[in-house]
């Protein structure tokens, strides 16, 4: 018997985010939000959470909806956020391959 195999056309997705890092604990996902807004449309901001303290982790990921805008964040030198500079990166660059028939992203 012949394995099955999925059928349908497979487009690529190139995603733009930045990953922050040093992110004050005093700092939400929503104030990253805003902070990074000043370069162009935020599609998605998450920062990463431990789950036995509660409290984040001090890094996170911002995804722009173009790479102009990734690279207006890129090339600002300082990035204040409550007080404290935070270092932002673009992420390594990784073209996922998903099916035409799915409407949702992956995260980060």
């Amino acid at each position: 018997m012949a394995a099955s195999s999925v059928s349908g056309a497979v487009s690529r997705v190139v995603r733009h985010v930045a990953f922050v890092r040093k992110i004050p604990w005093t700092a939400s996902a929503n104030e990253l939000r805003e902070h990074f807004a000043q370069f162009g449309h935020v599609k998605k901001c998450n920062v990463l959470f431990d789950r036995e303290t509660g409290f984040h982790r001090g890094i996170g990921w911002v995804q722009f909806s173009s790479k102009e805008e990734l690279q207006n964040a890129l090339q600002q030198d300082n990035h204040i956020v409550d007080g404290v500079k935070i270092y932002v990166e673009a992420k390594k660059s990784k073209i996922l391959q998903v099916a035409q028939t799915s409407d949702e992203e992956k995260d980060f």
